[in-house]
């Protein structure tokens, strides 16, 4: 990190809910977790009187076979967005240039701030097609699929031809995929390019925001550099435990995709009612508003003990809130606080 650069960056807003009384539509985790996470929790608890082994074979063998790599790829690390941070920390030097998506998740700005190197910022839908001329320029080129908070996947071939121009480019690919395991899509990973980084967060698709589990998967130089820079012990033993068991649960899985996607489905018909709604692959909806103010919709909907996400927070977006997709009674309840006849 650039010591200079840390003194000048604020941090930027996100969602989540701390109130146990309101419903948390505000963050983009699944309502569900698989059954026997409990029993893997307080068998890891009791093992906590130990360092953990700093391997973690059983973590990088599941998390290879979840994104369908080698585990020798696989570097874990306590969240996604520690993954995010180790790539642009092992790549970035202070007055580098990255390209960055916009509107899209608020902390690649920040975290490249944080090495003394500057944003570029690209239509979120217009990344793809960024030639090598401009790449040349940047040390770092980020993808999020899908993009958060407008919710649509990266084509994979285009991002595999954007993968090759990069290569050329002698830029480095960081591929976010923390809600990527919603869908059935294939990760960066099988790439196998030794320009691309990809970082993934468990902790969203498992329902467990707090537990901090996800992983990098890189080649070559980049695997060295982030597995050399990684912190000791970069997982505790119960993420570790219980995120090599959620990786495996491969029937909780498929049952979140088809809920998820038959729910999206339906919330965004009926939120079109009202709203302007971005098609997405992911686990929330964005909404434009048309004549009505952010702050009131949001509070509305909190004076029905329901919290949705300011959007406006996101580069670029002025009049929009971003609502989460849940279970059914509780999309029922987000749709009834938003007025909107489920």
């Amino acid at each position: 990190m650039d010591p200079d650069s840390v003194r000048r960056v604020e941090r930027v807003a996100h969602g989540g809910e701390s109130d146990p009384d309101i419903l948390d539509f505000s963050a983009n985790t699944n309502p569900y977790v698989p059954d026997g996470v409990e029993d893997v929790y307080a068998d890891a608890l009791e093992r906590t009187r130990r360092y953990p082994d700093d391997d973690y074979p059983e973590f990088r063998a599941a998390a290879a076979e979840f994104v369908g790599c080698s585990p020798r790829q696989i570097v874990p690390t306590a969240g996604g967005l520690a993954a995010l941070r180790l790539a642009m920390a092992t790549t970035l030097e202070s007055g580098d240039e990255a390209l960055v998506p916009a509107p899209s998740f608020g902390e690649y700005a920040r975290e490249i701030a944080l090495q003394g190197a500057k944003p570029r910022f690209v239509s979120h839908d217009k990344i793809l097609d960024v030639g090598t001329e401009t790449l040349a320029d940047c040390a770092l080129a980020v993808v999020c699929t899908p993009n958060n908070p407008t919710g649509e996947t990266a084509d994979p071939k285009m991002l595999a031809a954007f993968a090759d121009r990069c290569e050329r480019a002698g830029t480095t690919l960081l591929v976010d995929e923390a809600f990527l395991g919603f869908t059935d899509l294939p990760s960066a990973a099988t790439l196998e390019r030794e320009g691309v980084v990809v970082a993934r967060s468990l902790t969203k698709l498992f329902g467990l925001p707090g537990l901090r589990a996800g992983f990098a998967v890189a080649t070559g130089d980049h695997l060295a550099a982030l597995e050399t820079a990684r912190r000791a012990w970069s997982l505790g033993t119960p993420p570790a435990d219980v995120g090599t068991y959620c990786l495996r649960q491969s029937g909780f899985i498929e049952e979140t995709r088809d809920r998820v996607a038959s729910e999206r489905k339906r919330m965004q018909a009926t939120l079109e009612e009202r709203f302007a709604v971005s098609p997405s692959d992911a686990p929330f909806l964005c909404c434009e508003l048309s004549d009505e103010a952010v702050s009131d919709v949001i509070a509305t909907a909190r004076e029905q003990g329901v919290a949705i996400r300011d959007a406006t927070t996101f580069r670029g977006l002025d009049s929009h809130v971003r609502v989460a997709v849940k279970d059914p009674a509780a999309n029922d309840r987000l749709l009834a606080a938003l007025e909107v006849d489920p």
